[in-house]
């Protein structure tokens, strides 16, 4: 007798992930409550589990949902308000007044909220975040029903949110500590950056790390002159002032690295470290670019992150993902250098491992969390298609996506959000605009 199954999802073509460059055409993903219980051929699924609901893409591909490795979510309020000028001058003279200002908890959630409704419409189920007042973020996201790492946040500077690095940690604890029983939210320690953290704050998360084993998310080796600041204050570059301070290890994502020497390379690729890789965030701002191929060949676990939306302006993996492939080939001179497959790779479960949760999300296996999207290949600008994975990379977007499940419920169903009320969002959004801008 066949298991009991709630939902047959049947799609032209379904991409596991796993196996790399496996495409199941006339397949269907049959779900058992919040998991994936079987990966079939359509007609056998049908046979099978005849009286089962049924979701019929004959158009589709579906793929696991999209993981984002690095966000500041909130920040989607601060969208487009400083753009065309340097990192430095962006944040101090910009960025970081704003934030002073306006940031609260209000703030976070409806900046939240925005983005998982931008993200959720761009086939992204979880995203790995870094921002004030991670309870607000925290509860937008359980809202839109997505999935998230927030992170315990630590930084020098005075905000609202807290007084000082130990108390932006304590405070990041106590909402762990509130939180942590929701399956849809796990956590991080995320010290803003070298440059921004004492010794005395990294010596105090070196130990969290010992009690917690947690991953750590940190902007490091961002721009030259972070690199250069460091070897003035410190003597060493901001990696070797990290695991002089041990914290160069598994747990390690390291966000950005687009200015590593071959022997940090090999550094992280021993130590078994990842990181997140923003390539639109780094080209707009001009801190740099490290082709990713050459970090995978050494070793390392590079996935994909979007940054914020007020440097990117998108939190869309689609883009990330094309511009990832084409640079990386650019830059190699060699047109077979990041693959699709890989790029996909580096938006799934690459990401999951990052985040410890490769054994629940980032592929589509029985077993794990049913975390879907579907693209819609039957649009004109998406004909004809000869290879669906590469048209993933190379010719899709995220306004191709149609369908988006977490933990097997639906949150997007044919373009429409099903938890968020988008108007209600737009709304909030000029709200904040209107604020800013007064």
């Amino acid at each position: 007798m066949a298991a009991a199954a709630d939902h047959l999802i049947e799609a032209r073509w379904v991409i596991p992930v796993d196996p790399p460059r496996a495409v199941l055409q006339d397949h269907t993903v049959v779900v058992a409550g919040e998991r994936i219980l079987e990966v079939l051929p359509a007609q056998t699924a049908r046979d099978r589990y005849p009286a089962v609901r049924r979701t019929e893409l004959p158009g589709h591909a579906l793929i696991p949902g999209l993981i984002n490795l690095h966000t500041h979510a909130a920040m989607t309020l601060m969208r487009g308000l400083a753009d065309d000028r340097a990192l430095m001058d962006w944040l101090q003279n910009h960025i970081w007044p704003t934030e002073q200002r306006h940031v609260s908890e209000a703030f976070v959630h409806d900046g939240t909220l925005l983005a998982c409704a931008e993200m959720l419409r761009g086939g992204i189920t979880c995203f790995n975040d870094m921002y004030f007042f991670p309870g607000a973020a925290g509860r937008a996201t359980l809202a839109a029903g997505m999935r998230a790492a927030l992170g315990i946040i630590a930084i020098e500077m005075p905000s609202v949110y807290a007084a000082d690095a130990q108390d932006y940690l304590s405070k990041g604890l106590s909402t762990r500590d509130d939180l942590k029983g929701e399956p849809l939210l796990s956590f991080c320690i995320a010290p803003h950056a070298p440059y921004t953290v004492s010794d005395k704050t990294f010596e105090r998360i070196a130990m969290l790390q010992g009690e917690l084993d947690l991953p750590l998310h940190i902007h490091v080796h961002e721009t030259r002159g972070e690199i250069e600041e460091s070897l003035a204050r410190h003597g060493v570059r901001p990696l070797a002032r990290l695991q002089r301070l041990g914290l160069v290890d598994a747990n390690l994502i390291a966000v950005h690295a687009v200015h590593l020497t071959e022997q940090e390379s090999a550094l992280l690729a021993e130590k078994g470290c990842h990181i997140a890789h923003c390539p639109s965030s780094n080209l707009k701002l001009a801190s740099g670019f490290e082709p990713p191929s050459r970090l995978l060949k050494a070793g390392v676990n590079v996935a994909l992150g979007t940054d914020g939306a007020a440097s990117n302006n998108r939190l869309d993996l689609f883009t990330e993902m094309r511009i990832a492939s084409l640079i990386a080939k650019g830059a190699a001179s060699d047109p077979t250098t990041l693959p699709a497959h890989e790029v996909l790779e580096m938006a799934t479960v690459r990401a999951a491992r990052a985040l410890g949760l490769d054994s629940q999300i980032g592929t589509l296996t029985p077993g794990k969390l049913a975390d879907i999207a579907a693209v819609n290949f039957d649009a004109l600008e998406l004909a004809p298609c000869y290879d669906p994975l590469s048209h993933l990379v190379y010719a899709a977007g995220r306004e191709h996506v149609s369908h988006v499940w977490v933990s097997g419920e639906t949150l997007l169903e044919n373009g429409t959000l099903t938890r968020i009320d988008a108007r209600e969002v737009a709304a909030k959004a000029a709200y904040w605009k209107a604020k800013i801008r007064g």
